[in-house]
């Protein structure tokens, strides 16, 4: 473990500033749309689909950002990259506040996709690996302990404040934090040095690891498993709840339910910091997957119930903790930390773009075909991505 000195005055203080970051950019605006779109759309007298497009528009302009915002972090660093990408979320944030018509609406969207490709996890990851190198899969590990509070966090203060200023307000306050908070954290106490492509860590004499080429089928067999797993996350947090209660749940145990995704994230993480830290990144994502599809299989066996949900809440959960850890890691230790911040924004661009198409690809299947049919569907995505990582054989 790192010294207290590391945390405060060495390169893991990159941890914590980006901790903190992490929490307040997908507080401000990941997850606040599903509690302040329907008030927007609720005042400007749009239909929600409508207004809850202009998210999936930031999620597809973040997709088509990423590659460029990894380019930039690899040649610039994180302190200038993501600085950046801060100011550009408080301006966005500051917009949606006053525009009308519905294309500057969902031209602010654009401007927020920005900023949610320059500040969410993949810039985050590809920080850590421009600073630790081969040594930075702990780093990750440790940033999504924390940035799994996120949700946790940011519904109830956005909640307390639409309560007292507003949804107005929550995005100025909002805007406020990036300004003053997370972009100075990232301009002045982000580190600023670079590892080796293969430095290994003080007082060890590993040899520089094998690593694949970044192209060809083994990255190909990655962008896949990760663009496909994209599906299971963005389909279900726009869906279970509503299917939940559709099969007969009431309303309340429904979001008791709900509220076990979070903790069951951060255990699943704690647990693999803890114990399985050395083992390698690619048998954790065939694990996550295997156990994803078993809590499927169990839904199909047993149907829904208030035990099952629990089950599959708590299984889904954990499976989404060590999949997000892996998505720092399986591209680190396979390719490499030379070039890690382009890479991880190749990856992130398929796995967004198909983040944004599954709520509504869900909710085609849901409407015309029936909730069965609908994760059923997820299902065949989980499965996808462990036949990918199956696949894959290591260097």
């Amino acid at each position: 473990m790192p010294t207290p000195r590391e945390f405060l005055l060495g390169p893991w203080r990159a941890v914590p500033v980006l901790g903190i970051t992490q929490i307040l950019s997908w507080g401000a605006i990941f997850y606040t749309p599903v509690l302040i779109v329907p008030l927007i759309a609720a005042e400007r007298g749009w239909s929600i689909s409508f207004a809850m497009g202009g998210f999936s528009i930031g999620l597809l302009t973040a997709g088509l950002v990423a590659p460029a915002v990894g380019r930039s972090i690899d040649r610039f660093g994180g302190h200038v990259t993501m600085t950046v990408g801060s100011l550009i979320g408080a301006l966005g944030l500051v917009l949606i506040v006053h525009v009308t018509h519905p294309v500057a609406y969902f031209g602010v969207w654009m401007v927020l996709g920005a900023a949610m490709a320059a500040n969410l996890y993949d810039p985050a990851f590809a920080t850590l690996g421009r600073i630790f190198g081969t040594q930075a899969r702990r780093p990750i590990t440790a940033l999504t302990l924390i940035g799994g509070f996120a949700s946790t966090v940011s519904w109830p203060a956005t909640h307390f404040l639409i309560e007292g200023v507003g949804w107005r307000g929550t995005y100025l306050v909002y805007a406020a934090l990036f300004f003053l908070v997370a972009a100075p954290l990232h301009a002045f106490a982000l580190p600023r040095e670079r590892a080796g492509a293969h430095t290994p860590l003080p007082g060890t004499t590993q040899p520089p690891a094998a690593v694949l080429p970044s192209s060809g089928l083994p990255f190909l067999l990655v962008a896949s498993a990760f663009a496909a797993y994209a599906f299971v996350p963005s389909g279900l947090s726009a869906h279970l709840l509503a299917i939940f209660g559709r099969s007969g749940l009431d309303a309340g145990t429904v979001v008791a339910i709900g509220a076990l995704f979070g903790p069951s994230q951060v255990c699943a993480r704690l647990i693999e910091f803890v114990f399985a830290r050395n083992l390698h990144p690619l048998w954790i994502a065939r694990f996550a997957l295997t156990l994803l599809l078993c809590a499927f299989g169990m839904l199909a066996v047993l149907g829904l119930s208030v035990p099952v949900a629990v089950a599959f809440a708590i299984m889904f959960g954990a499976a989404n903790g060590l999949i997000t850890i892996t998505r720092g890691a399986v591209p680190l230790i396979l390719f490499g930390s030379a070039g890690y911040g382009r890479l991880v924004g190749r990856l992130a661009a398929p796995f967004l773009l198909m983040q944004a198409a599954a709520p509504l690809v869900m909710a085609f299947v849901v409407e015309r075909v029936s909730d069965p049919a609908a994760l059923a569907l997820t299902a065949a995505f989980a499965l996808i991505a462990l036949v990918c990582f199956a696949g894959i054989k290591r260097p």
